[in-house]
């Protein structure tokens, strides 16, 4: 009779050693016992070693002394970058000569219309009652200055967007190569654009107009490029089948299918370039952003409010006109030429009868001067809300309080770890969430950060970042909760996202310089409210689309709300939580950056004086510093199963 032998008995593990995450810290753990000691001997030192830094000041100095001397004379300037520059000048200035000629009644009427024609009754007034605020607070002129701006760097952007989405789309090899561009333009914060143009183009409408184009194109491309790829398979089969040449594919199939992917883009990139275009203020753009600049730099605050409310109200106006065109690509009316045409008669009529009338301008009479009023109303506040409250004390304290035990550890914290011990955390934080890839990429990222010679003021910055986003996420994740919990509570909180939402970043330091002064806690006060809204959609959205079947299983078992929040809703949307932190993280650099106009310091603050200065090696090595700390926090804070998704 046969005797069974019984299997050796294995090595039962621990249950933490048999996650997959332990693993991967083990490994990093292995390398990191090799490589510290020999760090430690060569670099004894905590902060970044001095002969692992590049200097970087003669060469950026001699390439900006070059390009200064040979602006005006060499030919890749005179025919290239010269006539680039001439076209931005000519298209921006018919615009604006056309809009002149429209009059404040021509230009409201073709909004109005153009509202009406794409979303309804309601949004067309809404639209003529935006234009004409912006009248009444006595910024026609600087509205049109930007709305003609606006126009010509929008349609640059969808022109290079599409054509970069067009070959991303049919070309899997050419979306790979341009993934990392895109994705590095994504999370390069806008300010950091800046400098680079206005080198070659000096200041002016041209340097901001291509800024913009660069800053606004990615969406476009990305949408584009996602809408061609995901187009019905069946559909171009079909096509395919009677013949269809690979451009009747494109023009009669493609294209058509990815309609709204191309909508939804242009939404994107016009909220992107009228972001943009409100901070080119700062090379000379003009319009309604210098005005904001004008006043933030005097702490104005009435006359900064009277110029932000305008840009607020043509964001909204241009995200919901264009959204609710994405919204109705089935319709076949919306799109019938002859109406447009009506439209635009219409509009021709106006504007006659306007001139006519000798009316063009907006009337003097019809202003309404609102920042003496709301000046007296930030007066009070500063005397009464500022400091001095009883029990509570002011907004100043509360600034000063969350520098001193918030801002002030969390940097001398960051700045006393070793250097290295700083890589281990990023790569230990990446590899876990992510890849090997991505801990390689966010540790080369910060790695390059000390190699270009800025440890401190990135880490500096670090912590501005690292405390916005636990203020944003611990808002944003229980307004969140509230909002997918309550269907009365999210229809309220809507308005405010969307206008929150639609507001450029610049327009945020209005408020919080008011009510806190400048500093770093007010740049982390305008970084905060400005993340909040997208992180406080995502996770709501996250939570409604959670398995009902799951839900109604929990509740079966008689599991309280609580229960099921914990056990349930937040373990399966635990995607769309991470994704809500990745956003927030990106978004809240971008405003932390800005905030060295306000006194945030750091690399901010090398940004903002290189730009003013006209300093390339403190501005550009500030630059690259911001692209290689937001392409770590980016790696750090990305999803494993949106990495997948991406392909990468």
């Amino acid at each position: 009779m046969a005797t069974v032998t019984a299997p050796a008995p294995r090595l039962a593990l621990p249950g933490v050693l048999r996650h997959r995450a332990a693993h991967k810290l083990l490994l990093l753990a292995l390398a990191a016992a090799v490589l510290v000691p020999l760090a430690n001997a060569h670099w004894s030192s905590g902060s970044w070693p001095g002969a692992l830094t590049v200097d970087l000041s003669g060469p950026l100095g001699r390439a900006n002394d070059w390009i200064i001397d040979n602006r005006d004379s060499h030919p890749l300037f005179l025919y290239f970058f010269g006539y680039i520059s001439d076209a931005v000048v000519l298209s921006v200035r018919a615009v604006y000569l056309v809009l002149l000629a429209a009059g404040w009644a021509g230009v409201t009427a073709f909004g109005a219309l153009v509202a009406w024609r794409v979303a309804g009754v309601r949004l067309a007034v809404g639209t003529g009652v935006a234009f004409l605020v912006c009248g009444l607070l006595g910024m026609w002129v600087p509205t049109m200055q930007t709305l003609a701006l606006m126009v010509v760097a929008v349609l640059a952007s969808v022109v290079v967007g599409a054509l970069l989405g067009l070959a991303g789309g049919l070309s899997e090899r050419t979306d790979r190569a341009l993934r990392p561009v895109l994705d590095t333009m994504q999370v390069l914060p806008a300010f950091a654009y800046l400098l680079p143009v206005v080198l070659v183009f000096g200041i002016g409408v041209p340097a901001a107009v291509l800024a913009t184009v660069v800053y606004a194109a990615p969406p476009m491309a990305r949408l584009t490029a996602l809408g061609l790829r995901n187009a019905d398979p069946e559909v171009l089969e079909a096509v395919e089948s009677l013949g269809a040449t690979g451009r009747q594919r494109l023009l009669t199939a493609r294209i058509p299918l990815a309609r709204k992917q191309l909508l939804l883009g242009l939404n994107q990139t016009i909220m992107m370039a009228l972001s943009m275009a409100v901070i080119a203020s700062v090379i000379g753009a003009g319009g309604l952003g210098d005005r904001v600049y004008q006043a933030l730099a005097s702490v104005d605050v009435g006359a900064a409010l009277a110029a932000g409310i305008p840009i607020v109200l043509l964001a909204v106006v241009l995200d919901r006109v264009t959204a609710a065109a994405g919204e109705q690509t089935d319709e076949p009316t919306a799109s019938d030429p002859r109406r447009w045409l009506y439209a635009l008669g219409a509009t021709v009529v106006v504007a006659v009868a306007v001139r006519l009338a000798g009316a063009l301008d907006w009337p003097s009479g019809w202003t309404l001067d609102i920042a003496e009023p709301v000046n007296r109303v930030v007066d009070w506040m500063t005397a009464h809300l500022y400091s001095g409250v009883p029990y509570l004390g002011g907004t100043a304290d509360w600034a000063g309080h969350f520098t001193t035990w918030v801002l002030d550890p969390v940097r001398d914290g960051l700045q006393w770890l070793p250097w290295w011990s700083v890589l281990l955390i990023v790569a230990a934080l990446a590899w876990v969430i992510g890849t090997w890839r991505t801990a390689l990429t966010a540790v080369l990222a910060m790695a390059a950060i000390g190699v270009l010679g800025v440890w401190k003021p990135s880490l500096d910055t670090l912590s501005q970042v690292l405390a916005a986003v636990a203020v944003t996420l611990v808002l944003g994740f229980a307004t969140g909760i509230a909002a997918a919990r309550s269907d009365r509570f999210e229809r309220a909180l809507r308005p405010v996202l969307d206008v929150c939402q639609t507001m450029p970043q610049f327009v945020y330091l209005i408020p919080v310089v008011a009510l806190f002064g400048v500093g770093r806690a007010p740049a982390v006060a305008a970084a905060v409210v400005y993340a909040l809204p997208a992180v406080v959609r995502i996770t709501a959205q996250g939570l409604r689309q959670v398995d009902p079947a799951a839900l109604e299983s929990a509740r079966s078992l008689g599991a309280t709300s609580a229960q099921q929040l914990r056990q349930v809703q937040l373990p399966l949307a635990r995607p769309a939580l991470l994704l809500a932190v990745n956003q927030g993280v990106v978004l809240v650099l971008a405003v932390v950056i800005i905030g060295g106009l306000v006194g945030g310091g750091a690399l901010g603050y090398d940004a903002v004086f290189g730009l003013a200065q006209g300093d390339l090696a403190t501005g550009l090595v500030a630059g690259a510093a911001i692209v290689c700390l937001g392409l770590m926090l980016d790696r750090v804070t990305q999803p494993t199963e949106r990495r997948t998704r991406k392909g990468a």
